[in-house]
């Protein structure tokens, strides 16, 4: 084992195993590099699993499901926010053919993977990938259609100033949509509510969501409306992700043998607990919210299955 190879390992170990050691989210995404469950892609979210069969085709359907909640159709100027390796801008530019899909992303290793992928595509003139943040988009005032952010906007510094910041650069009608994970409602059994602690804070503590963005769903909503945003709609999902990708993963466990060994027991042993255990302090949310035009009345709803 190199030094270079034996530092990555016990580093991603120490990140792993050690609940004191955290890692900003440049550094937990340059970790995990290019290692993602898809197997014909580079898609890191969790997937929509309604009706897919594979990783690859859940972490596909949730993309077109943001894509579809928020309208992405010709003519629009689309922004998305913590893309990734890009794989969910060249599925919409395909699919739903927006005018132009700009991006922001703060970790550089995955900005450089995404835009060699846009330029391997021939898509250069109508996907600008940038190396940016979404909670200070370097963005005109009133210059896009959507706002997307799958499965990021937990991460944000803090999440409110991204809504602000969404609607800044949102025209009047525009529409923002997320793909979100917040905590689920505590329940009244104590060993249940401990159980959601754990399961919440271990998430948390790895993949780096501050405590600011720790909150349910009627506040996620009261936040969006304080950002200036109306006509507000809240839908848990979290039956069409965890559960059917923890089946998914327990019946299929062939990537657990590329774990370093620790974690690997660590999988196996989440893999022998039921869904409803292992993910019973996280909800998953996907979100709709219009900037208002002249005249547009504010409401809001929520629906939660947590």
């Amino acid at each position: 084992m190199s030094d270079n190879i034996g530092g990555h390992f016990f580093e991603f170990l120490n990140w792993l195993l050690n609940p004191f050691h955290g890692l900003k989210t440049t550094e937990v995404y340059d970790l995990i590099g290019t290692t993602t469950l898809t197997e014909h892609a580079l898609y890191l979210n969790l997937g929509y699993w309604r009706e897919s069969q594979n990783i690859d085709e859940a972490s596909e359907a949730l993309a077109l499901l943001v894509a579809k909640r928020g309208g992405m159709g010709a003519g629009d100027v689309v922004l998305d926010c913590g893309y990734g390796f890009g794989d969910q801008d060249l599925l919409w530019m395909r699919r739903m053919k927006p005018a132009k899909i700009i991006g922001l992303n703060i970790t550089r290793s995955q900005v450089a993977r995404a835009r060699r992928s846009v330029a391997d595509a021939g898509l250069e003139q109508s996907i600008d990938l940038r190396e940016g943040s979404a909670t200070e988009m370097p963005i005109a005032d009133a210059s896009v259609d959507l706002v997307v952010s799958l499965e990021s906007a937990f991460h944000y510094r803090s999440r409110e100033e991204f809504f602000r910041e969404a609607c800044r650069v949102l025209r009047p009608g525009g529409r923002l949509v997320t793909a979100d994970i917040v905590p689920t409602t505590k329940s009244a059994n104590p060993f249940t509510r401990l159980e959601q602690w754990i399961s919440w804070n271990l998430v948390a503590g790895k993949f780096n969501i501050p405590p600011e963005n720790t909150y349910l769903i009627p506040t996620y909503s009261d936040k969006l409306s304080r950002a200036g945003f109306v006509n507000i709609d809240i839908e848990s999902i979290r039956d069409e992700v965890y559960a059917p990708l923890h089946d998914y993963l327990s019946k299929d466990r062939s990537f657990v043998d590329k774990l370093p060994p620790v974690a690997k027991l660590m999988a196996i042993s989440a893999f022998n607990r039921p869904a409803e255990s292992v993910y019973c302090g996280l909800d998953y949310i996907l979100s709709y919210a219009e900037k208002p035009a002249k005249g547009t009345l504010m409401t809001a709803s929520t629906n939660s299955t947590a």
